[in-house]
């Protein structure tokens, strides 16, 4: 039967197997001296000076146990409890810093729709007050009729509306015509320039009030009847 131990390593004698364990400390401390530079200077200081012949021949026992070494002195810095709570203080940190930043992120996002409801709001103040107000009396309706036959391009004078006004109801937006010719139809003319009900529904402007007695709609209409037929209300100079 072949012996369990291995050959040659029995006549080792007792100042080989020192020279072996001597060797396998200053394994340990090489090692731990480059892994841990706080205990530099005590594994060198507690190695034994080894000679050249004794080291080769235990190059063999220190790869053995150059594994375990590492591993239990790695194992030892992480599980100590001032690394622990470095890598903590590290995770902590870092979760702050994102909390922080996604508040920062909303925070903006929150001015920025502030600003822009803000901005939104100053623009709607201001195109209120650029409109303009007008009065409620004859020139403020022919003013208002001024200003919305323009956006229509429907042409007409300032002068020419308050002459065929005042000639046709003397500035009365109510005033209606039973006696003319129309009146004996069945279509009496009616309000500030005197239109019948069909010449009004058929040019009547939108954006104005569908009601032949409005001031406003009335002239607008009716100065959109003169345009296409008479080139402008300023041409007209009588019963039309």
């Amino acid at each position: 039967m072949f012996s369990s131990r291995t050959p040659g390593l029995s006549r080792l004698n007792k100042t080989q197997k020192a020279s072996m364990a001597g060797v396998a400390a200053a394994g340990v401390a090489a090692v731990t001296f480059s892994l841990v530079p706080g205990t530099a200077v005590a594994a060198e200081s507690q190695a034994p000076v080894q000679s050249p012949v004794t080291s080769q021949v235990t190059t063999s026992a220190t790869d053995s146990i150059e594994t375990p070494a590492v591993s239990a002195i790695i194992a030892k810095q992480f599980s100590s409890p001032d690394t622990a709570a470095k890598v903590q203080s590290v995770v902590q940190k870092t979760a702050s810093e994102k909390k922080a930043e996604e508040a920062a992120k909303k925070k903006a996002a929150a001015k920025a729709k502030a600003d822009a409801e803000k901005r939104g709001e100053e623009a709607a103040n201001r195109s209120t007050v650029r409109k303009p107000v007008y009065k409620n009396n004859l020139d403020g309706w022919i003013k208002e009729s001024l200003a919305i036959m323009k956006k229509h391009k429907i042409p007409g004078s300032y002068e020419g509306l308050h002459r065929n006004i005042i000639r046709e109801s003397s500035g009365n937006p109510k005033a209606i015509n039973l006696w003319d010719i129309n009146a004996r139809n069945g279509i009496p003319s009616k309000g500030l320039l005197q239109v019948i009900p069909p010449t009004f529904k058929t040019y009547h402007v939108k954006g104005t009030p569908f009601d032949i007695y409005d001031p406003v709609a009335n002239i607008v209409a009716a100065a959109n009847y003169a345009a296409d037929r008479y080139g402008s209300m300023d041409n007209v100079n009588s019963a039309y």
